[in-house]
C-alpha cells in the first residue's frame, strides 16, 4: 500500500511532466516517416478489413448475437480495446531499455516511465475511439448515454496493462527475451477472448468453454465495450464478472508494482 501511495503522489506531483513526455513519445513514433500518423491506423484498419472479410458475408457468414447489427459494427468494439491493451503491453515491456538514460538518473522516479508510455498509448486509443464512434454513427446507430462507459472500461484495461507492464518491464531488464514472449502471448491472447467470434459458437457444444473464456480478465473489457456500444447495458449488469476482474487486476497491479520496486535499485547496473 505504501508503494501505491508513493506512486499516486508522484503522478499528481509530476502530472504536467507526464503529459509532456507522453505527447513527446507520441510524436516521436512518426518522426522521419513520410506518411506520419497515417501508419498508426493502417495496421488496425487492415486487421478489421481482413476479419470482416473472413467472418463477414463473404466468408464464414458469422451472425453477431446483437440483432440488426452488422459483423463489422459488432467486431469494432472488441478490437478497439484490444489494440490499446496489446500496444500498451508491447510498449511498456521495453520502456526501461528505451529510456535507459532516465533510469540511470538517481533523481528520476522510474516508476513513472510505464505510466508515460501508457498515456502515450491512450492518446492513440482516443483516436480509435473517435473512429469507432464515427463508424457507429455512419451505420445508423443512435448515440446512447451508455457510450460514456467505454472510458470506465478503458481505465480498467489501463490498470491491468500497467500492472502487467510493471512486471514484464522489470523482467525485461535482466531477460531481454521477455519482449518477444509478450508479443507471442498477445498473439494467442486475442483468440483466448471472444473478439472475432461469438462465444456461443463453442458454448453451445461445450458449456465449460464459456467459463474458461471468462477466466481471461480481458473478457470483461470486451464484453463491457460491447455492452456500452451495442446493447446499452450498464456496467453493473455483470457484477460477478466485475468483482472477479478487479480482484484479479488489483492483485496483478500490486504484485507487479512491488516486483518493480524491489528490482529498481539494480536497473542502472544492468542497463
Amino acid at each position: 500500500m505504501n508503494h501505491l501511495k508513493s506512486l499516486i503522489r508522484d503522478i499528481f506531483g509530476r502530472r504536467m511532466m507526464i503529459f509532456d513526455l507522453a505527447k513527446s513519445d507520441f510524436r516521436k513514433r512518426f518522426v522521419g516517416s513520410y506518411f506520419g500518423i497515417v501508419w498508426m491506423f493502417v495496421q488496425p484498419l487492415v486487421t478489421v478489413a481482413i476479419y470482416a472479410f473472413i467472418f463477414g458475408p463473404y466468408g464464414f457468414k458469422s451472425a453477431p448475437p446483437v440483432p440488426d447489427t452488422s459483423y463489422v459494427i459488432w467486431l469494432i468494439p472488441g478490437l478497439v480495446p484490444w489494440f490499446f491493451f496489446s500496444e500498451a503491453m508491447n510498449m511498456i515491456t521495453g520502456i526501461l531499455h528505451e529510456y535507459n538514460y532516465l533510469v540511470k538518473k538517481v533523481v528520476f522516479p522510474v516508476e513513472l516511465l510505464p505510466i508515460i508510455k501508457l498515456a502515450s498509448c491512450f492518446l492513440v486509443h482516443l483516436c480509435f475511439i473517435a473512429i469507432m464512434l464515427v463508424a457507429f454513427l455512419i451505420s445508423g446507430k443512435v448515440p446512447e448515454v451508455s457510450w460514456i462507459q467505454i472510458f470506465y472500461y478503458s481505465f480498467a484495461a489501463s490498470v491491468l496493462a500497467l500492472g502487467l507492464g510493471y512486471l514484464t518491464s522489470a523482467v525485461n531488464v535482466f531477460f531481454k527475451d521477455m519482449q518477444q514472449i509478450v508479443g507471442i502471448v498477445l498473439q494467442f491472447g486475442i483468440w483466448m477472448c471472444p473478439i472475432m467470434y461469438d462465444e456461443t459458437l463453442f458454448t453451445s457444444r461445450a458449456p465449460w468453454i464459456g467459463t474458461a473464456l471468462k477466466l481471461n480478465p480481458f473478457y470483461y473489457i470486451v464484453a463491457g465495450y460491447r455492452d456500452s456500444m451495442l446493447t446499452g447495458d450498464p456496467f453493473w449488469m455483470r457484477p460477478t464478472l466485475g468483482v472477479y476482474y478487479w480482484v484479479f487486476t488489483l492483485a496483478v497491479f500490486f504484485v507487479g508494482l512491488g516486483f518493480f520496486k524491489r528490482l529498481r535499485p539494480h536497473f542502472s547496473d544492468v542497463l
